[in-house]
């Protein structure tokens, strides 16, 4: 990795950070709806799918070893024994995939294809991972997890427009960023 690399999966880890700031919104019976789940959207449209799933490991790292980095500043290894553990252990996942079907897609794909890519692998996957596993802490049928999952979906697809239209000017506007991934 070049020292250039380095900056940018450090940069991302620190912008997943930057977005625990930005308060959540919460929905009736107490759903918080937060920016962070942005971020591995964000990671992987702008710098890649490499740099993207690194910065989101970085961060993970981070959190495990007990940096408060989390919305509502929660930090330590046991918030991957929580309810939401699924959620934030896919979003590497959710990052690379991004930035790998952003690189297959190119720039033509334009903000709607950024969009739909966002929704497949920024909403979609994080929630397919993060379903089973808030059953499995929860103690819930997968149908309860879903049901109640339904819930976060509405904010999540607006986060995905927001991403979309932020990657796509970004790219725009620094078109090194789409030159590796």
């Amino acid at each position: 990795m070049s020292s250039r690399d380095l900056v940018l999966v450090a940069l991302f880890a620190a912008i997943m950070a930057a977005l625990a700031l930005v308060p959540p919104i919460t929905l009736p019976l107490g759903i918080p709806i937060t920016a962070q789940s942005m971020g591995p959207m964000l990671a992987g449209a702008i710098v890649g799918a490499r740099r993207g799933g690194l910065a989101m490991l970085l961060f993970l790292v981070l959190v495990a070893i007990g940096a408060p980095l989390l919305s509502g500043g929660r930090g330590g290894f046991a918030v991957f024994m929580g309810a939401s553990a699924g959620y934030i252990l896919a979003w590497p996942i959710a990052a690379w995939a991004v930035g790998m079907a952003v690189a297959r897609l190119g720039a033509a794909a334009g903000t709607l294809g950024f969009f739909v890519v966002n929704l497949i692998f920024g909403l979609v996957l994080v929630h397919a991972v993060g379903i089973p596993v808030l059953a499995a802490v929860a103690d819930l049928s997968l149908g309860e997890a879903f049901l109640g999952d339904l819930l976060f979906v509405p904010g999540d697809v607006l986060k995905a427009a927001v991403a979309a239209i932020v990657a796509v000017q970004l790219r725009r506007a620094y078109p090194a960023f789409a030159l590796r991934s």
